[in-house]
């Protein structure tokens, strides 16, 4: 004799969708949250952007990361080189260059000196360039890092695998991975927020905050700097909140009915975003209002309420990680200095460093008196380095840099007042101390709380990861 239901696992799982799918209870006036709790098998049965602990208590809870694209010149900024100003227009020995691939330089090209005059500032002794005089304020406050390495010297590709840990588009970037990992903290702003300035944006695009093959509740959402924070986050003309409320209803019965259906992620993932859009018309309005700052803050940033700018988005990277979100970037372009009319390592990278050097130097002390950069790590630095030959391009510049340039890091858990790594003479190669992308990457999900080799999505037969194959913590920056 058959009996109506099975009473194994997969009976209950029939029998519960069989009375889900013929209630006649409309499922759009149930409490969302209990749906999210309920049917989000493919998150972990949770909102897929619910704050989870990670392997391990990580030092670090936020992160911004400080994206200067382009890659600034660390032997302007940071990297004192006496005898590349000694040998000034000469050929480098043979021995530095060969087996060294550069985007642009011609076989010719010769050593070019520095033109900054370079002092040490705070306990560690930092070496910084007058382009940057209020970085001279958090030298104690930060780990320095001058050797860091990287595989890919032309932008584009570049700008990939320091975002995404491989050259390729397609990958889930550094902010995809950690609000995998970790959710967000924040249920009414999304989890991984990209903001940019700049005369114009990052080579790479959206595909540099993708989700990559993970699902796409942990893509980077990229918020204006005028006019609403997101293009279509306000009602339209004509359209009340009770209009809102019945098509958001109608629209979340529709796509649960499919998510019981086919268990499809992604639909799961919609539901979730109709739920944070509609949080957002209240909450990002409220994050974006400067006005509620005090002016001893806003010229702490050198910001302006209104303006867009680095400095704004710097002011709003703290407004963001205070309100729970995960992981913020900042996109500031144009640091590709190869000389010629507005790309010079006079006029056009100082400009740059106007832009950059208070507000980043602002967000690390504001941080600091707020009692919040114990816990957010904050990092600062490009896709690559520039060379120590120049180009002639009408005026002075620099050609992409892989083998050794600098980059640093602030807060959560990381070593203040350190400086890692080391460089040869002439700022060919790093001497001790090197950074790889990969071994960035390990450190960063390492003080997040997460094992590198561990934190794995399993895509197309293989389980990837940020790191790729390789990668080491470097615990000498760890404090």
């Amino acid at each position: 004799m058959s009996v109506p239901f099975d009473l194994s696992v997969a009976g209950r799982e029939m029998s519960r969708r069989y009375f889900l799918e013929t209630c006649p209870i409309g499922l759009g006036a149930i409490s969302l949250a209990t749906l999210l709790q309920a049917d989000a098998r493919a998150a972990g049965g949770r909102s897929p952007m619910a704050a989870h602990p990670g392997q391990f208590p990580g030092t670090a809870k936020n992160v911004i990361f400080l994206f200067m694209a382009g890659g600034p010149s660390q032997l302007e900024l940071f990297e004192e080189k006496p005898l590349l100003q000694k040998y000034h227009g000469q050929a480098p020995p043979e021995s530095f260059t060969k087996g060294r691939r550069f985007a642009f330089l011609k076989p010719d090209a010769k050593l070019l000196g520095g033109r900054q005059s370079f002092a040490r500032y705070g306990e560690c002794g930092m070496t910084l360039s007058p382009l940057l005089p209020f970085h001279r304020k958090i030298v104690d406050d930060v780990c320095w890092l001058r050797g860091v390495s990287t595989d890919v010297f032309n932008h584009g590709p570049a700008k990939f695998f320091m975002n995404t840990g491989s050259q390729n588009p397609g990958r889930p970037s550094l902010g995809a991975w950690t609000t995998y990992g970790l959710g967000s903290e924040s249920s009414n702003l999304p989890g991984f927020v990209v903001l940019q300035s700049g005369p114009r944006g990052p080579r790479g695009g959206a595909a540099l905050w993708s989700s990559g093959f993970l699902p796409t509740s942990y893509q980077g959402v990229p918020l204006r700097s005028q006019g609403p924070p997101i293009l279509d986050l306000e009602n339209p003309p004509g359209i009340s909140a009770a209009a809102q409320h019945d098509f958001t209803q109608m629209v979340n019965q529709l796509n649960v009915h499919r998510q019981l259906t086919t268990r499809d992620a992604e639909t799961f993932t919609r539901i979730h975003a109709y739920e944070t859009a509609f949080r957002m018309q209240s909450s990002a309005p409220e994050l974006m209002d400067m006005k509620q700052e005090t002016q001893d803050t806003l010229e702490l940033y050198g910001a302006t309420p209104g303006a867009p700018s680095f400095a704004n988005n710097c002011l709003l990277a703290r407004r963001l990680v205070e309100r729970g979100v995960r992981f913020v970037q900042l996109y500031h372009t144009d640091w590709d200095h190869h000389g010629g009319k507005g790309a010079d390592l006079e006029q056009a990278l100082g400009e740059c460093c106007r832009e950059v050097d208070q507000a980043a130097a602002g967000l690390v002390l504001d941080l600091k008196r707020r009692g919040l950069l114990d816990e957010t790590l904050v990092i600062w630095g490009g896709e690559f380095g520039r060379t120590p030959m120049g180009e002639a391009r009408g005026t002075t510049g620099r050609d992409h840099h892989i083998d050794a340039f600098t980059m640093w890091m602030a807060g959560g858990g990381v070593a203040s007042g350190r400086i890692h790594g080391a460089t040869d003479d002439l700022g060919f190669s790093v001497t001790e101390g090197n950074v790889h992308v990969h071994d960035l990457h390990a450190t960063i999900l390492h003080l997040l709380g997460y094992n590198h080799e561990q934190l794995t999505y399993r895509f197309q037969g293989r389980d990837f990861r940020l790191t790729d194959v390789a990668g080491e913590v470097i615990s000498e920056v760890l404090a």
